[in-house]
This record gives structure tokens, C-alpha cells and sequence, in this order.
């Protein structure tokens, strides 16, 4: 039998390792899962015949080895600070590789000797990294076949609650790492490209300065600026296009009120609060706002902010509990960002019942035969369940495929990679359909970037 080494069992890799155990006989697969925790490897797997669990520890060399060399190709759900010892193990026995994660420069040194053993490094194959990949370069790809020049390209992604989930005046809970929610943004300015303008947005003002988008079936939501949207413009073939924009998707409002946050230092994640694990909720606020013998937390903090006691922002913020007297922090040597992340798992974290929610949504705006033309593409993937996600769902399933297509030699070209050629993102993005995957696409008037300026 064939044998995929998947390493890492966590909350990604449910339909990831449905998918693999559901082909496993018709193709001949063997799937060992390594973790150095086996409960939720073996709940995944049951008592399925093709499918084996063992303890991994990353760190231990010598069973890392042992674990590369025993397999035909290895897939890395790890976190993505640790790919880079088994992307090394992999090269130096000739395995291929898949993962979802960002390639690191140390990934990307890995590239010509990868190359000369004959090795495909997949990254970057999940949803965002991933779908968005092969969902903008499916339609890039298409307008320049055509002859048309592309002259401006938006990209936006959200991990939401699904609508019948959402339950809070944020419209928003974790669906993912709640650390990446609240230090999101920051370590530097926000770049993009608009009208042929370098464009800059700093930490303090990224979260006023959104734009709205509308889903159909689903309203309308938010969209805030990624640092860094320019990230893939040579990748993507865009060196010379006029405007390029990548932002994550909220529920409208949120922004403004995450606004508060960020105004009063609760998401800074560079120093540590003393005697942070004896205060209380409504000690950690009032450690942001100015003193004084008589005002309470509340009316400091409406009247540093200039908050109205009719505005939404403040109901959301109360919802929170982020006054309470009596729950502790109980961190020690904890920073802002840490307290607050607390703070927001006490309301944000799903309920056993609740379901989450993926959107994309693409602008794609052309040149063809002296005409400008614009096409939006939206996507949206629902979670059946805690275990079956959407995030596990748009994450896992890519990876899957990508392992098979490489093991059955659909992909063979070797090297650090990600999926922005024909040969990975056609095959996988027709089949994602199966699982009900797909963009919805539309012409739409070309209106550049700033419609009120038409």
C-alpha cells in the first residue's frame, strides 16, 4: 500500500483525513497520523482498517526520521514555525511534502535541492493561503488568455460564525487562533496599490478605514486592509496593474468597535501589565484610562473615547463584561494583547452547537478591446459541525488533494511551491465543487476603485 504520513491531528485536518481514509482503498493508501497527543488522531480515524496512529514528537530526530522514511509522502498540519525540520527530512529522503502554511525564507532556501532530488514542496494549499491562490489565478489566468490586461485585482477572506450562530452584537467568535484575531495588523503599516498609488495605512487608523462588501444570500460585510497586499504581485504576474487590495472580511461594525481596543492600548502585545494575574476585568480597563477621585471606569472610558451612551459600540463593549469587578485575569507577566484575548474567549468562543463560516470574495477589473470590464467571485463554505468545519473544511481539503495528485503524479513538477499553476488549480478547484466549494462569478460595471467617483 502507499503510505501518507500526516503529522498534526488538530482542528484542520477532520476532512482532511475523511478524504484521505474515504480513497483509501480505491487507491491503495495507507494513512499514518503522528501526534505527540493520539486522542484526537484516534477519534478521526475509528477503527478504520487503512489507518494507523502513532505517538510523534517533532523534536525527537530520530523517530522523525524513521516516520519521513517509512512514508511515499508526508502532509505537515504542524503550526508553521516547526515545517521547516520535516521539509528538511523530506528533501534529504527524497518525500514529497504538502502543507497549508506561508513559506518561510528557510522553506524557500530548500528550493534547488529540493529541485535535485526530485522532491514537490506544496505550500501554501490551504484556504487563505490556498483557495485564494487558485481561485484568482483560475480567472487571471483566464482574462490574459483572452488578451485582456488586468488593471485592478481585490482579494478579501473571513473566518466567520454562521449566520445561524450568530448570536452577539459583534457578530463574531473564534473560528480559528484568537491571538491572530487580536494582534491582526500590526508590525507595521498596511500597503497597497490604488490607482497606481503606493498606499499606507498605520496600526492606530487600519480599522476606520474599511470598505463594504455585498454577498448574495448573506448581506453585507466589512473589510479591513492586510499589511502587506502586495505580497504576491509578481507571483500572481501583476507588476504592472493599477490598484491591489487584500483585506480580511468582518460582519459591518465590527471594525469600529475593535477600533476601541486598539485606541486604548488593550491589543498591544509588547510589554507585560504587573501584578496582571490579582487584577480584576474592570482593573485592567481602568489601567488605560486617566485617573480620577470620582468618575467611575465607564464614564472615563465614554468620555476619553468620546462614546455616546445611545451608540452600539457601547452595548458591544459591555456584552463583553469587560467591567466586571469580580472575574480575574489570573495571568501572570501577561501582556495587553494576552488579557484581552481572555477577556474575549469568555464570549467569543463557539458553543458546542454552533457553526462557522468561510467567506472570499474576489474583484477582478480588466482592459479587453477598449472597454473595462469587472468581475466579483464569492465564496461561501458552511460548517456541519465543531469537528467538521468550514475552516477544516477549506483548509483540509486542498491539502488532501494536492497529496493525491502529487502521489498519483498529476503534479510532478518539483520544488518550493505554491498553487498558482493550471496543472495543481484546475483539477483541485473542479473538485472542490463536489464538496460544494465554488465561486459564484458576475459581471459587474467596472467602477475602479472609488464608485462615488462615477
Amino acid at each position: 500500500m502507499r503510505k501518507i504520513l500526516v503529522i498534526g491531528s488538530g482542528k484542520s485536518t477532520s476532512y482532511l483525513i475523511k478524504y484521505l481514509l474515504d480513497k483509501s482503498t480505491s487507491e491503495n493508501l495507507h494513512i499514518t497520523i503522528g501526534d505527540i497527543n493520539l486522542d484526537n488522531a484516534k477519534k478521526l480515524i475509528g477503527n478504520h482498517e487503512n489507518a494507523t496512529a502513532i505517538t510523534l514528537d517533532i523534536f525527537n530526530e530520530n523517530s522523525r526520521v524513521e516516520a519521513v522514511r517509512n512514508a511515499d509522502i508526508v502532509v505537515s498540519m504542524l503550526p508553521a514555525r516547526f515545517h521547516i525540520e520535516v521539509a528538511k527530512d523530506c528533501v534529504t529522503y527524497k518525500k514529497h511534502m504538502v502543507t497549508a502554511s506561508y513559506t518561510s525564507p528557510e522553506m524557500h532556501a530548500l528550493d534547488e535541492e529540493a529541485k535535485a532530488n526530485g522532491v514537490v514542496l506544496m505550500k501554501e494549499i490551504g484556504v487563505d493561503p490556498g483557495i485564494d491562490h487558485m481561485s484568482a489565478m483560475q480567472v487571471l489566468d483566464r482574462i490574459r488568455d483572452k488578451g485582456g490586461k488586468i488593471i485592478l485585482f481585490e482579494s478579501f477572506t473571513g473566518g466567520l460564525v454562521a449566520p445561524e450562530s450568530d448570536n452577539n452584537l459583534w457578530n463574531y467568535k473564534f473560528t480559528w487562533n484568537p491571538r491572530n484575531v487580536v494582534v491582526a495588523g500590526q508590525g507595521g503599516a498596511a500597503k497597497f496599490l490604488q490607482e497606481g498609488t503606493y498606499k499606507y495605512i498605520p496600526y492606530n487608523l487600519l480599522f476606520r478605514r474599511t470598505e463594504f462588501l455585498d454577498v448574495d444570500g448573506f448581506g453585507r460585510f466589512e473589510a479591513y486592509a492586510n499589511r502587506d497586499s502586495l505580497k504576491y504581485q509578481s507571483v500572481y504576474g501583476l507588476d504592472n496593474i493599477k490598484t491591489l487590495y487584500r483585506g480580511t472580511i468582518r460582519r459591518v461594525g465590527f471594525s469600529r468597535a475593535w477600533n476601541i481596543f486598539v485606541a486604548l492600548g488593550m491589543t498591544d502585545d509588547s510589554y507585560t501589565i504587573e501584578d496582571s494575574e490579582n487584577m480584576s476585568y474592570r482593573d485592567f480597563v481602568n489601567a488605560f484610562l486617566p485617573y480620577s477621585p470620582s468618575d467611575s471606569v465607564e464614564l472615563k472610558l465614554r468620555h476619553a473615547l468620546k462614546i455616546d451612551q445611545d451608540d452600539i459600540v457601547w452595548d458591544k463593549l459591555v456584552e463583553l463584561d469587560i467591567f466586571n469587578a469580580e472575574k480575574r485575569v489570573e495571568l501572570k507577566k501577561a501582556t495587553p494583547a494576552q488579557i484581552l484575548q481572555k477577556i474575549l474567549m469568555d464570549s467569543w468562543t463557539l458553543e458546542a452547537n454552533d457553526k462557522d463560516m468561510i467567506v472570499m470574495y474576489h474583484k477582478f477589473g480588466y482592459e479587453l478591446n477598449g472597454k473595462k470590464h469587472q468581475i466579483d467571485a464569492t465564496m461561501v463554505a458552511l460548517g456541519d459541525d465543531q469537528t467538521y468545519t468550514a475552516m477544516a473544511k477549506t483548509v483540509g481539503l486542498p491539502v488532501a488533494m494536492a497529496t493525491l495528485a502529487i502521489l498519483n503524479g498529476k503534479i510532478k513538477t518539483p520544488g518550493v511551491q505554491i498553487p498558482i499553476t493550471k496543472e495543481v488549480y484546475e483539477p483541485i478547484l473542479k473538485e472542490l465543487k463536489d464538496f460544494g466549494i465554488q465561486f459564484n462569478e458576475k459581471e459587474v460595471p467596472y467602477l475602479g476603485y472609488n464608485p462615488l467617483n462615477n
